[in-house]
C-alpha cells in the first residue's frame, strides 16, 4: 500500500474551520441551492459508503465512532445482513442427518 504524501502529524487542511463554512454558505446562496450543513455532508458520506458495501466497523473507524455508534444511528441504512445469512443458508440445504 503506497504512503500519503502527508506525515501523519501533519494537517490536511491549511486553512482555519471558518472557511468552509463561509464557502459552504456562500455556494448556498445561489438560485435553487438548498441550505447543506457539514453534518448532511457527514451523513451522505456514511450512507454512499453503506451503499459501496462497507462494514459498519470500517465506517466507524473512518469517522472516529464507536463501531456501536455507527450501527445504532445508521442501522436501517445497512442491507439486510440477517436475512442474507439465512437465504444462503436456506440455499446450500446440507443434510446434516
Amino acid at each position: 500500500m503506497d504512503s500519503l504524501p502527508i506525515g501523519v502529524d501533519e494537517r490536511i487542511f491549511t486553512f482555519a474551520k471558518a472557511k468552509p463554512h463561509h464557502e459552504l454558505d456562500r455556494g448556498c446562496k445561489r438560485p435553487h441551492v438548498k441550505r447543506t450543513r457539514f453534518t448532511d455532508l457527514r451523513h451522505s458520506h456514511v450512507l454512499l459508503l453503506i451503499e459501496m458495501g462497507f462494514s459498519a466497523v470500517s465506517i466507524a473507524e473512518r469517522l472516529g465512532y464507536e463501531s456501536s455508534d455507527v450501527t445504532f444511528r445508521y442501522a436501517h441504512l445497512f442491507p439486510d445482513k440477517q436475512g442474507e445469512m439465512v437465504r444462503a443458508l436456506a440455499a446450500t440445504r446440507v443434510e446434516i442427518w
